[in-house]
């Protein structure tokens, strides 16, 4: 009875969470006269291809580039990122300092904080030093993880010895050469735990962006379908390019999730036993 229910319960959030991504495959194949007049969860006249390309060629390809820009926010930044809570949870773990314990209770009291009451402070920052509406106002604050630096502290403590760190340094690496080829290896499940969660994080980031670009080439692409959708009323044509625009957006997300899923799994459930 309890593996019926649990297969039940599973399920059901299965469907809750397809059923929006079957919904957006089926509107993305109609063109604009048929998404509100038909079935919407299934299809009519199957044009999700020719869609696709009007999407492209759409203002000589703008929304390539807010494709590109997403690329470089999401991947540059996540592992950047990825790289930065790896070095800092390493130390953390590995290394004993004065202060050790009150900076690792910071990085947990900004997992806390929600990232829309940064967004101002970010703002106000980044206006001082003449950086809004760059690409450093969107990638800067991407390469901050205190959940990244959690993670990986914990993950750091139990998986690399400090046996295997005396016998580094003791073949004469230094501590730089001992990250780089010994603990980074043994930390991959967690680093790859990180970038994944990251990645995922800045791809949908949508206030940030909103508040510090005005430059439509710098767009990332959440922020560029949400400048399209504002103009439905003015451009009913928008409305497919924006539905075949968030399908084409999810893509490199599954990728993502799929090519890494093995390593997310283990070093999500290693991080939560550790």
């Amino acid at each position: 009875m309890s593996r019926t229910v649990a297969m039940v319960i599973m399920g059901a959030f299965t469907l809750y969470f397809l059923i929006p991504i079957w919904w957006l495959l089926v509107a993305g194949s109609k063109d604009t006269g048929s998404i509100l007049t038909t079935n919407p969860l299934w299809f009519a006249d199957f044009q999700l291809f020719q869609n696709i390309g009007d999407l492209f060629a759409y203002r000589d390809g703008v929304y390539l580039e807010w494709l590109r820009n997403s690329v470089l926010y999401a991947g540059v930044g996540g592992a950047v990122a990825t790289l930065l809570a790896g070095m800092c949870g390493y130390a953390l773990a590995k290394y004993r300092f004065r202060g050790r314990e009150m900076i690792f209770n910071v990085v947990l009291g900004g997992v806390l904080v929600p990232a829309t009451a940064l967004a101002l402070p970010l703002f106000l920052i980044f206006s001082e030093v003449q950086l809004t509406n760059t690409f450093w106002a969107v990638f800067l604050p991407s390469i901050v993880s205190p959940f990244g630096v959690y993670l990986t502290r914990i993950f750091a403590a139990s998986s690399v010895s400090d046996e295997l760190l005396e016998a580094a340094r003791l073949d004469g690496a230094g501590e730089v050469r001992t990250f780089f080829t010994v603990s980074i290896r043994l930390m991959a499940p967690a680093l790859i735990t990180v970038f994944l969660f990251q990645f995922v994080t800045i791809w949908n980031n949508f206030f940030l962006p909103l508040i510090m670009l005005r430059d439509e080439s710098l767009f990332p692409v959440t922020y560029g379908l949400y400048a399209w959708n504002t103009q439905l009323n003015q451009l009913p044509e928008l409305r497919s390019l924006v539905l075949i625009g968030a399908l084409v957006s999810i893509v490199p997300l599954i990728v993502a999730f799929l090519s890494l899923q093995r390593f997310w799994r283990s070093g999500l459930a290693a991080g939560a036993v550790k």
